[in-house]
C-alpha cells in the first residue's frame, strides 16, 4: 500500500474524479486548496488569471491504494497532461508507507 497524492486546478477536478475511477480507484479524499507559483520568473500575462494576486483554486486528493492502481493512474494522468493546451499539469505524486493500522 501507497499514499498517492493528487492536485489539480479546479478545472480540472471532475476529469481526474473520471481518471480515479477508470484506474478503479474508489476510496480518496479531497480538500480544496489555493495553488501559488513564483511569480517572479513568470511574465504575469502568462498566470491562469493574470488580474488576480491570490492563489489559484486548486484541489488536492489522497488516497492510501495498491501500486497496480497507481500506475494504471499515472498512465492516465500521463496522457492527459500531454494533451493539455495549459501550463497547469495535474501533479502526482506517491509516498510509501511504512507501518499501517
Amino acid at each position: 500500500m501507497k499514499l498517492l497524492i493528487v492536485t489539480v486546478v479546479e478545472e480540472y477536478e471532475k476529469e481526474i474524479l473520471r481518471l480515479f475511477k477508470k484506474a478503479n480507484i474508489e476510496s480518496y479524499s479531497g480538500s480544496d486548496i489555493d495553488g501559488y507559483k513564483n511569480a517572479a520568473s513568470m511574465l504575469r500575462t502568462a498566470s491562469w488569471f493574470p488580474s488576480e494576486k491570490g492563489g489559484v483554486e486548486s484541489s488536492m486528493f489522497f488516497s492510501f491504494t495498491e501500486e497496480d492502481k497507481i500506475d494504471a493512474l499515472f498512465t492516465l494522468i500521463k496522457k492527459f497532461n500531454e494533451e493539455l493546451e495549459t501550463n497547469n499539469p495535474i501533479k502526482a505524486v506517491v509516498v510509501p508507507i511504512e507501518k499501517s493500522i
